[in-house]
């Protein structure tokens, strides 16, 4: 906090702060007590001549009316009883009434209340003690005061007043690559074709990297982002720049306050934060956690904790359920598990969670998606081997346990990286460490049974694995020939392999080993 102390400005902490405070009130408290002892001084100062004219009351009267003038009667009250100017013009000033007996009662019970409250000032003067004890007596009073209910929200607060109404409702396209550049457009920009179209450019990205994220919300929706960290961070959707068809987007970094080394992990557009609605979080360590949506309904510009980590966890993924719905998550040692949300209960907002999976020593989790009965289960490992499995080979299971196995994992096809749900109307996009990328039709790669190591999807270097695996819509724009030109001869540094859907070759099918049970599955 910025504040003048000792007429210099100066950043406190907390603490400082309150130091200052309480010198600022002790001065307080010690100038109005001096106040209060000057006032009440002066007044028994003048109880104390109304005192003696009492006592003298016919003497004082026969020195009046003897005298020329006012001023020749106060100067004879001075010189006679030893009065003060001031309590020699008060005893010129008292009127008769002050001459009865109740009024000469009230006279000494006056003076001796400024008497009892003169020692107490000077007390308090005296005493710091004292002092402290009435700053905290009143702040007490303070508190007894005021202590009724807030009547304000305490909301987000903006860096800028938008007048929302001012933005036309319109449904736009958000895009989003895997390396994190992220743009808005609208949805007319992706004109309708007739079947055999060309397609149009999409995005200008560079040569490793390619859309993760595209999907059509409304302009006034939020798109909630939740890092590796266990963060989540918040935008209108309007908030993310306007660009060009071609143009590559903007650093996300540039619209979010992430940390350094933070990386995002998941991105739900979200309209209401409705109360039937929840967030399932699962992390590296197999801990998962349902928390209501409406939890997440402010969230401050600086980003706000989504679920607390655990030492050495971090967030892989996040999906916005019905609280209904059943979850499926795999480990890198080949290891699943299928269970039904209702398992986890609901928790607050910065809970760590439960455990959703038991995890041998060294493995991890890699995967959680949402169970779609339609769909298939898709698996890639490290070195370039994948399948895919309907999910009905996945039996429902309790939270908690150890699971079923996904795929045979061997120092052939390596650990597991990716788990998701699939269907055959998508691409699967595969790049590696070394950012090689491969794109290949879902409908090219051999469905399998549970036990079965997989076919080879993507030729790996010794030195080399797959490092990420995305799902991309068949119907994606191609680019147009024209931005191709140019291209013949150059050596790209990160080459793009297109697998057109039946090209995995009999002696891939043939590499497929498992058990003896799995065999005619393969």
């Amino acid at each position: 906090m910025l504040a003048i102390v000792n007429k210099e400005p100066k950043i406190l902490n907390l603490r400082e702060v309150l130091y200052h405070y309480l010198q600022h009130q002790i001065e307080v408290i010690r100038r109005r007590t001096q106040f209060e002892l000057k006032k009440a001084e002066a007044r028994a100062h003048i109880l104390e001549g109304l005192r003696i004219a009492l006592d003298h009351i016919d003497e004082i009267i026969t020195l009046i009316r003897s005298s020329s003038n006012a001023d020749a009667a106060r100067e004879g009250l001075i010189e006679r009883f030893s009065l003060s100017h001031d309590q020699a013009q008060a005893i010129l000033d008292m009127r008769l009434q002050r001459l009865t007996g109740l009024e000469r009662e009230r006279i000494e019970n006056e003076y001796n209340e400024l008497m009892v409250k003169i020692r107490e000032y000077r007390e308090i003067l005296a005493n710091e003690h004292l002092v402290l004890e009435i700053i905290s007596t009143e702040l007490q009073e303070i508190r007894d005061r005021f202590s009724d209910d807030r009547r304000t929200e305490i909301t987000v607060g903006e860096e800028s007043i938008l007048d929302e109404d001012l933005i036309p409702r319109e449904e736009v396209i958000i895009t989003i690559t895997h390396t994190g550049y992220v743009k808005r457009l609208p949805v007319s920009t992706y004109r309708s074709q007739k079947r055999g179209g060309r397609g149009v450019v999409g995005m200008d990205t560079k040569d490793t990297d390619f859309v993760e994220h595209l999907f059509v919300t409304n302009s006034h929706n939020y798109l909630m982002f939740f890092t590796d960290k266990g963060k989540v961070y918040r935008l209108k959707a309007y908030e993310i720049p306007e660009l060009g068809r071609t143009a590559r987007g903007t650093p996300i970094i540039n619209l979010i306050q992430i940390e350094q080394g933070e990386s995002v992990n998941a991105v739900i557009p979200v309209q209401e934060f409705e109360s039937d609605r929840y967030l399932f979080f699962a992390t590296r360590q197999g801990v998962v956690k349902k928390t209501p949506l409406e939890d997440y309904t402010n969230i401050r510009k600086g980003g706000l904790i989504g679920i607390s980590l655990r030492d050495d966890d971090v967030l892989i993924d996040v999906k916005l359920t019905d609280g209904q719905q059943e979850i499926i998550m795999g480990t890198a040692h080949g290891m699943s598990i299928r269970f039904s949300e209702g398992n986890v209960r609901s928790m607050g907002r910065s809970a760590t969670g439960v455990k959703g999976i038991t995890l041998d020593e060294q493995d991890a989790v890699i995967g959680m998606d949402v169970v779609d009965k339609e769909l298939d289960v898709l698996i890639v490992t490290a070195k370039g081997y994948g399948k895919r499995t309907p999910v009905s080979d996945y039996r429902m299971q309790t939270r908690g346990g150890k699971g079923i196995k996904t795929i045979n994992v061997t120092e052939k096809n390596g650990a597991v990286v990716s788990l998701k749900m699939v269907k055959t109307e998508e691409d699967l996009m595969i790049i590696t460490s070394s950012g090689t990328l491969i794109r290949m039709s879902m409908e090219g790669i051999s469905t399998m049974g549970r036990y079965t190591q997989g076919v080879k999807l993507i030729h790996i270097r010794d030195e080399d694995s797959v490092a990420t695996v995305s799902r991309i819509d068949k119907n994606e724009e191609e680019p147009d020939d024209e931005s191709l030109e140019g291209l013949e001869g150059e050596e790209s540094q990160a080459p793009v392999v297109s697998l057109e859907e039946g090209t995995v070759s009999d002696a891939d099918v043939n590499e497929v080993e498992g058990d003896d049970d799995s065999g005619s599955e393969a």
